[in-house]
């Protein structure tokens, strides 16, 4: 009796193994878009924080199938997003996603995916226009969400020359303290050029540039980034995360469709597991400067999954221009939530 007992725990104990392998070995980031007729996870009708730029139903989009697309890892069982668990788990805690409009999309998906687990939660707003801030309270359960309106993450400083982007200062870090979860973007702004650029020079320690390669700028910046990290992050108080690289779709030939000149007209996702075309140059380079870290960083690597929503962006129902770069809400943006949700808890 006693050797069967011992067999039968022995099997056991080797199935309880195999969970834990198979959950180790999971990547929430590799799988692909399928059809959930659940979704989209919220109504943009009635998301009162939703602004019009992200908002294409109410711009005009006339098709709805890009709405019911949910992200399938490989061989992984993900959560759906609960915002009263959310809540609950961050009860008394500030969560800050901090970068471009990028990190804005993703900010105000998160405010409408609670909204919609908890439509009569109360809310305060409080916008600083000095630190270009914007933090809604959900006063019941004490928890700040919050948008820091943050380029390049490094500093811009005016001079007797003109503006120059330091890649070895960061002096904003000073609101970024004591938060409980950082959720990190810069790259999106790193390639403007001409009117719309922010800064007339480069400076790398002493030396000032004209101009330089923007990816290496970048990567030196995430590095600057992360020395902030290591000297300023408890990881006993502070979850830190970077969003990663957020694509845009502006050359159908990268997905394999010649003939379409952007993402306009696109209504569905690429239902294969991996891009066709190249991934943006700057994920590399991210990749490479966040293992220069030493405190716990994750990545949320949203790259491979956004690039396959071809179908996901304003395009022409944005704030009038041809936009294939933002993403609409409802949509992609809930995904990288879903996801983050799933790393938090």
């Amino acid at each position: 009796m006693e050797s069967r007992v011992n067999i039968i725990l022995f099997f056991f104990l080797i199935i309880i193994n195999l969970f834990k392998i198979n959950a180790f070995a999971c990547d929430l980031f590799q799988g692909n878009w399928v059809l959930d007729q659940s979704y989209p996870v919220y109504n943009e009708t009635t998301c009162p924080f939703l602004e019009k730029e992200f908002n294409c139903v109410s711009n005009g989009r006339p098709d709805r199938l890009y709405l019911k697309y949910r992200w399938q890892p490989h061989g992984c069982r993900v959560s759906r997003f609960d915002g009263k668990n959310f809540l609950e788990k961050l009860r008394g805690k500030t969560i800050m996603f901090v970068g471009d409009s990028l990190s804005r999309n993703q900010w105000l998906s998160m405010l409408c995916m609670i909204h919609s687990s908890v439509p009569t939660a109360n809310y305060a707003v409080n916008i600083s226009v000095s630190l270009d801030m914007t933090t809604y309270t959900f006063t019941d359960y004490h928890v700040k969400v919050t948008y820091h309106h943050n380029l390049y993450l490094v500093d811009i400083v005016k001079q007797r020359i003109g503006r120059v982007l330091k890649l070895d200062t960061l002096t904003a870090g000073k609101l970024w303290l004591d938060v409980d979860y950082l959720v990190f973007n810069t790259w999106h702004w790193w390639n403007r050029r001409g009117a719309s650029q922010p800064f007339d020079f480069i400076q790398d320690g002493s030396r000032l540039y004209k101009d330089m390669e923007r990816v290496i700028a970048f990567g030196k910046a995430v590095v600057t980034w992360g020395q902030w990290v290591d000297a300023n992050v408890d990881p006993n108080k502070t979850k830190v995360f970077f969003q990663g690289i957020s694509p845009s779709h502006y050359n159908g030939t990268d997905w394999g469709e010649p003939k379409a000149k952007s993402c306009s007209g696109q209504k569905i996702p690429l239902l294969t597991s991996k891009y066709p075309g190249v991934s943006p140059p700057a994920l590399a380079v991210l990749k490479k400067s966040l293992k220069t870290i030493k405190k716990p960083v994750t990545l949320l690597d949203v790259t491979n999954l956004s690039l396959l929503r071809k179908d996901g962006h304003p395009s022409a129902y944005g704030l009038g221009v041809v936009d294939c770069s933002h993403w609409c809400l409802a949509g992609v943006p809930d995904t990288w939530n879903v996801l983050l949700y799933n790393l938090l808890f």
